[in-house]
C-alpha cells in the first residue's frame, strides 16, 4: 500500500511538473527580418495560452519581423513563460497602430531575455519636422493583467512609450535595458498608470522623455537601483487633467541615479481644477550629475497655455519625502517647489539635501505656496513654510 502511495504521488508530481514547448520557428517564422512573424507568433501564444499544464514559448536566435500582435488571456494556466533569445523588430515604415506587442487579460507570465526594437527613427523624423504623424506604438504594453515579470529585457527605439504598465496588478521589471536618443519624441522608458503593486528594479533607463512616469491611479509603487539618463527623470504626472482623476499613493523611489537629465525627481500636475492627489511619497538615496531640475514640484503645467491659463491645480501633494538627495545641478536652482495656490503642498520634508553647482554650492532652492520642514544639512537653504 505504502508503495502504491508513493507511485501516485511521484506520477502526481510528474504531471504537476510537465511542461511544452512552442517555437515560433516550428511554426514557420523565419529569422531574417523581412517576413512577417505576427500570425505564427499569435499561433503558439495561443497553444500557450491554452496549454493545461506551464508552457514555454519560444523565440529562438535570429531576427523576426512583427508587425503587431495581441496575446491576450485568459488562459488555462497561469504559468506560462517568453523566452526571448533573438531580436523581434517592428516595420521600419510607421502606422497608426498604438499598440506594437500587448499582452492583454493574462494571470502568470514571465517575458525573459531578447530586444525588442521599435525601430521608431522614421516616426521620430517626421515628429521633428512638424509633419502631420500619427502618435505612434507603445512596444510593449502589459494591460488588465497580474503577476507579470519582464526580465532582462531589452527595448530599442519604440515609436513612443517602450513599456506600458495599465490596469494591472503585482507587475515586475527587472534588469531592463531601455534606450532611444535624447531627441527621439514621447519615447518614455516605463510608464505605469491606473496599477497597484509594481516593481522597477535594477533597470539601465536613457531616452528623449522620462525614463519612468507615472500616471493616476497607481498605488505601491516600488522603484530601485535605477540608472536614468538622457531623459526627463522620474516622474509622477502629468496629474488632474480632469476634473474627476484618481490619485497617486504609496510610492518609493531609492537608489537612483541620474545623468545629464532633464529633470530629476519630479511631480508634475495640471493647472485646473482636479480632484487628483499625490501621497505617501518617499524620493531616496538619488545622486544627480549635471541635471537641471534635481527636485521639481510643478503645479503649474499648463502646455501651449491651452485649456489652463489663469488656474490653479486641485491636485493635492501631500507627505512627500525628499532623502539623502546629492550631486551637481545644470542650473542654478537646484530645488523648485511650485505648488498650487488653491491646494498648497503639505508634509514636504527635505532631508539631507546637498546640491551643488558647476562645482559649488551656491544654489538656490525656490518655494511657493508650500508647507512642511527640513532636517540635517540642506544645500540649497530650505524656503519651506513650516
Amino acid at each position: 500500500m505504502a508503495q502504491l502511495l508513493l507511485l501516485l504521488h511521484l506520477l502526481f508530481y510528474l504531471s504537476s511538473a510537465a511542461q511544452v514547448l512552442y517555437n515560433i520557428a516550428d511554426y514557420g517564422a523565419k529569422p531574417d527580418g523581412t517576413q512577417d512573424s505576427a500570425s505564427q507568433l499569435t499561433n503558439a501564444w495561443t497553444k500557450a495560452c491554452f496549454s493545461t499544464v506551464p508552457a514555454t514559448l519560444v523565440i529562438p536566435p535570429g531576427k523576426f519581423l512583427v508587425s503587431q500582435a495581441l496575446l491576450q488571456g485568459p488562459c488555462r494556466n497561469n504559468k506560462i513563460l517568453i523566452e526571448i533569445k533573438g531580436i523581434v523588430i517592428a516595420p521600419s515604415s510607421y502606422t497608426s497602430n498604438e499598440q506594437w506587442i500587448m499582452f492583454k487579460r493574462v494571470n502568470g507570465l514571465t517575458i525573459s531575455g531578447g530586444v525588442l526594437d521599435g525601430q521608431g527613427q522614421a516616426l521620430w523624423s517626421c515628429k521633428n519636422s512638424n509633419n502631420k504623424c500619427p502618435e505612434g506604438a507603445t512596444s510593449l504594453s502589459i494591460a488588465y493583467s497580474n503577476n507579470v515579470w519582464i526580465d532582462r529585457v531589452s527595448s530599442v527605439n519604440s515609436e513612443q512609450f517602450h513599456i506600458t504598465i495599465y490596469k494591472s496588478s503585482h507587475v515586475k521589471v527587472t534588469r531592463a535595458i531601455i534606450a532611444a536618443p535624447f531627441d527621439s519624441p514621447n519615447t518614455d522608458g516605463i510608464h505605469i498608470e491606473e496599477s497597484s503593486n509594481v516593481e522597477v528594479k535594477g533597470c539601465r533607463i536613457g531616452t528623449g522623455d522620462d525614463c519612468i512616469s507615472m500616471g493616476p491611479g497607481d498605488t505601491n509603487v516600488w522603484i530601485e537601483n535605477i540608472r536614468c539618463g538622457p531623459g526627463h527623470g522620474i516622474s509622477i504626472g502629468s496629474l488632474g487633467s480632469s476634473s474627476k482623476q484618481d490619485g497617486v499613493k504609496n510610492v518609493t523611489v531609492k537608489n537612483v541615479q541620474f545623468t545629464g537629465t532633464q529633470n530629476g525627481l519630479r511631480i508634475k500636475t495640471w493647472a485646473k481644477p482636479s480632484n487628483g492627489f499625490a501621497q505617501q511619497i518617499l524620493f531616496q538615496n538619488a545622486t544627480m550629475d549635471n541635471v537641471k531640475n534635481p527636485i521639481i514640484i510643478d503645479q503649474n503645467y499648463c502646455p501651449n497655455q491651452q485649456d489652463c491659463p489663469n488656474q490653479s491645480s486641485g491636485v493635492q501633494i501631500s507627505d512627500v519625502t525628499f532623502r539623502d538627495v546629492v550631486g551637481s545641478s545644470a542650473t542654478n536652482t537646484a530645488v523648485k517647489l511650485d505648488c498650487s495656490k488653491s491646494k498648497p503642498c503639505e508634509g514636504i520634508m527635505l532631508q539631507n539635501i546637498n546640491l551643488g553647482y558647476k562645482g559649488s554650492s551656491e544654489t538656490e532652492m525656490i518655494c511657493s505656496n508650500v508647507h512642511g520642514g527640513s532636517s540635517g544639512v540642506v544645500i540649497p537653504p530650505c524656503c519651506i513654510n513650516k
